[in-house]
């Protein structure tokens, strides 16, 4: 007599209960929706750096630290809003941050003084921290078995920073100063309204009864919220960093015009959005571990590539393959999340581990201006990045229990889905 195998644990049962498929789609593109209009509006200033660097005369340091501050608001904003999600409901918390983002945004766009922009860039952050919003609306919604990939498409409002990358310069030169900033205000009202409208919890969304500081202790209790975490500031934190900081890098190192640059920070931001469902997708068939193996091995080599000041060409490759390999990492890293934290926990987990990713965030822009300050060359900031990617593969490698998939199981298993 055989023991009884015990089932995948990416996989329900057949008697497993799922919620309910009718408004699935419904609620994962409102999600997707007001997750990439929040970002179009946290990533406001970015794009808009080199143009006030010129009429302020920033230095190269002050400049980092405007881009650097919405950036680590928006990470630790997430800590709480990702509680509070999962004692409300995503339906309120998302509504009610469209509507309180439109005050900073609509405040940038009349002011002009360097303390003024960091006080309004001080509250924007808070539209960042809408990603740990959607996070356990959309995964309340789905199955495990295709949480993976649902939290990718979410992960693609990402492509909110490079609607502001490619919009933002450019209304700036078509309407004035104030003009990107009045267009994000209107798509935040149009969007709160919206979600307020046609936005509804899962029906098996239970809300959690324990005070806050109960239930955040608890998460905190969970060993994969630190692995988690870890992980994610490399992913995401290699995103948000190229993509808050390359028009700046581009335009010192390769003397590229604003516009260009910008177009080009684009360009890297929706390589690495569109990857990220893959990577979600790709982590529900193979395991989200392995995935993450491969992402770090890519990162660290075409860090080491990128350091090198290579011609353009050259850099176009590294870049993109730097921003795919980060986009699937993104992607792999929630996928965990969604098989291996409990249901009841997932926003305050998210909380912590997008916390973590925006300020892996951070830290990149600021330690870039000061490198290029001291050195004229930003090499030493990419060999920082390759050495931590390579640090991350030998955790994943040696500290993470992964589905232990051969190349031949992943060849029938790709075989099967396509």
């Amino acid at each position: 007599m055989t023991a009884p195998q015990s089932p995948d644990p990416i996989r329900p049962t057949p008697s497993a209960e799922q919620p309910e498929r009718r408004g699935q789609y419904t609620a994962l593109a409102l999600a997707t929706a007001a997750f990439g209009i929040n970002f179009w509006a946290w990533s406001l200033i970015s794009p808009l750096a080199p143009k006030y660097r010129e009429l302020l005369d920033l230095s190269p340091l002050a400049v980092s630290v405007m881009v650097a501050v919405p950036v680590i608001v928006g990470s630790l904003g997430r800590i709480p809003l990702g509680a509070l999600t999962d004692r409300y409901g995503g339906r309120l918390i998302f509504t009610g941050l469209c509507f309180a983002a439109v005050v900073p945004v609509v405040f940038l766009s009349v002011v002009d003084s360097y303390p003024a922009l960091l006080a309004g860039g001080f509250v924007l952050g808070l539209a960042g921290a809408s990603f740990a919003v959607g996070i356990p609306f959309v995964n309340a919604w789905f199955p495990p078995h295709r949480r993976g990939f649902a939290l990718g498409v979410y992960g693609m409002g990402n492509i909110g920073t490079a609607i502001s990358g490619f919009l933002s310069p450019r209304l700036w030169d078509t309407g004035g100063r104030s003009v990107p900033y009045l267009a994000a205000a209107v798509a935040l009202l149009v969007m709160g309204i919206v979600f307020w409208l046609a936005g509804r919890n899962a029906p098996g969304f239970t809300p959690t009864t324990v005070s806050l500081t109960k239930h955040f202790g608890s998460t905190l209790r969970l060993r994969t919220t630190y692995e988690l975490a870890a992980l994610y500031a490399v992913t995401f934190g290699g995103f948000v960093a190229f993509g808050v900081y390359l028009p700046t890098y581009l335009t010192s190192a390769y003397d590229l015009s604003i516009a260009d640059a910008a177009a080009r920070a684009a360009g890297f931001v929706v390589v690495a959005t569109l990857a990220r469902p893959v990577g979600g997708w790709l982590a529900d068939h193979f395991g989200g571990v392995e995935v993450l193996r491969v992402v770090f091995g890519i990162v660290a080599f075409f860090a080491v590539i990128a350091a090198f000041t290579p011609t353009m060409p050259v850099l176009t490759v590294a870049m993109l393959s730097m921003a795919a390999a980060l986009g699937l990492g993104n992607g792999a890293v929630f996928a965990l999340v969604g098989t291996r934290v409990p249901a009841g926990s997932v926003g305050a987990v998210t909380g912590v581990v997008g916390a973590a990713g925006g300020l892996g965030g951070f830290l990149p822009p600021i330690i870039m201006g000061a490198v290029y300050e001291l050195t004229g060359s930003y090499a030493i900031g990419l060999m920082l990045l390759s050495d931590i990617a390579l640090a991350a593969l030998v955790f994943v490698v040696f500290g993470m229990p992964g589905r232990g998939i051969s190349w031949r199981d992943a060849w029938q298993t790709l075989r099967s889905t396509a």
